[in-house]
C-alpha cells in the first residue's frame, strides 16, 4: 500500500505550471468578458472533449480540435474563431497545453456568466491526432441519438440533460448550424435554469415559438423521453439542483479519459500521510518482534 501511495505522489504537477494555469485563468476571464464570447468558448471546450470513446479510450479533451483536419468538421464550423481567441492567451502562457487551455476556457465561460464554480484540474496532454468526423451530437436527431453519443463517452441520462442546460447561453448561427439565428433564452449571456423553463413553456403553449426562441429537435427530445423529462422538470423547479448537477457533469466531460495528477499541495499532504503510515508500521513491527521474543522466553522458562 505504501508503494502505491508513493507512486501516486510521484505523479504530480510542478508548482510553476499551476501558477501559469492561474494566470491563464485571469487572462481568459478578461478576454471572455471583453469579447463577450462565453458561448463559443464553452462550445469549444465541449467539442474538444465530446469525441471521447470510453471503450477505445480515444478522443476526448486533448486539444486536437486545434488541428485543421478537426476544426473543419461540419459540427465544428465557426470554432476557429474561439481557437484564434485562445491563441492570445496561449502566446502569454506557452507552457499551458492547448488541452488545458480549452477546458479552462469552458470553465471560465460558465463562471463569468453566473454559472457554478467548477473545480478545474490541470495536467492534460496535447494530441496531434484527430478523431474521425461524426462523433459529436447532431441537433437534428432525437433521444436515441443523444444516448448513443453520450453513453459512448461514459455519461448518463442525468449528464445529458444537465449538460443540455448550457444552451441557456448563446444562440444558433445559420452559417454554422443551418438553424435560424435565435437564442434558447431571453438572456443568452446569463447562465441559469431558464432553458428548462422555456422548454416546459413550449410544451404547454403551442404559440410559444412566436417569442423568437430556439427549440431544436434534440431540445424537444428531452421532453418527449420520460426519463429525460424527469430531470427537465426538476431543473425547471430547482435552479440550485441544476447548477450543482451541471457543475458535476461539466467536470466529468472535461476529464474524460484524463486522470488528474496531484497538485503540489496534495502531494505534500500525501507524502506526510505516507511517512506517518511508515512510522506506525515500524512501531507495530517492533512491537510484534518484542512480543514474539517475550513469548519465546516465557515458554523456555516454563
Amino acid at each position: 500500500m505504501i508503494k502505491a501511495l508513493m507512486g501516486a505522489a510521484g505523479s504530480l504537477l510542478d508548482e510553476e505550471y499551476c501558477k501559469e494555469i492561474e494566470k491563464a485563468r485571469r487572462d481568459l476571464r478578461a478576454l471572455i468578458f471583453n469579447k463577450n464570447c462565453a458561448p463559443i468558448m464553452l462550445r469549444l471546450a465541449w467539442h474538444d472533449a465530446g469525441t471521447y470513446d470510453a471503450k477505445t479510450k480515444t478522443g476526448g479533451p486533448n486539444g486536437s480540435i486545434r488541428n485543421k483536419e478537426e476544426y473543419m468538421h461540419a459540427a465544428n464550423t465557426g470554432l476557429k474563431i474561439a481557437i484564434d481567441l485562445c491563441e492570445e492567451v496561449k502566446a502569454k502562457h506557452p507552457r499551458v497545453t492547448y488541452a488545458d487551455l480549452y477546458q479552462l476556457a469552458g470553465v471560465v465561460a460558465v463562471e463569468v456568466t453566473g454559472g457554478p464554480t467548477i473545480n478545474f484540474a490541470p495536467g492534460r496532454k496535447d494530441s496531434n491526432e484527430s478523431p474521425n468526423e461524426g462523433l459529436l451530437p447532431d441537433a437534428k436527431q432525437g433521444a436515441k441519438h443523444l444516448r448513443d453519443v453520450f453513453y459512448r463517452m461514459g455519461l448518463s441520462d442525468k449528464d445529458i440533460v444537465a449538460l443540455s442546460g448550457a444552451h441557456t447561453l448563446g444562440k444558433a448561427h445559420p452559417e454554422r448550424s443551418g438553424f435560424d439565428e435565435k437564442p434558447w433564452t431571453k438572456d443568452p449571456f446569463k447562465f441559469d435554469n431558464f432553458y428548462f423553463l422555456e422548454l416546459l413553456k413550449e410544451d404547454s403553449d403551442s404559440d410559444s415559438d412566436s417569442d423568437g426562441l430556439l427549440k431544436l429537435p434534440t431540445d424537444k427530445a428531452l421532453l418527449d423521453d420520460p426519463n429525460f423529462r424527469t430531470y427537465v422538470e426538476l431543473y425547471a423547479k430547482d435552479e440550485e439542483a441544476f447548477l450543482k448537477d451541471y457543475g458535476e457533469s461539466h467536470k466529468k466531460l472535461s476529464q474524460l479519459g484524463f486522470t488528474p495528477p496531484l497538485s503540489p499541495n496534495a502531494a505534500y499532504h500525501l507524502r506526510r500521510f505516507v511517512k506517518i503510515i511508515a512510522a506506525v508500521s515500524v512501531i507495530l513491527i517492533s512491537y510484534t518482534i518484542v512480543s514474539i521474543n517475550l513469548a519465546k522466553e516465557i515458554n523456555r522458562k516454563c
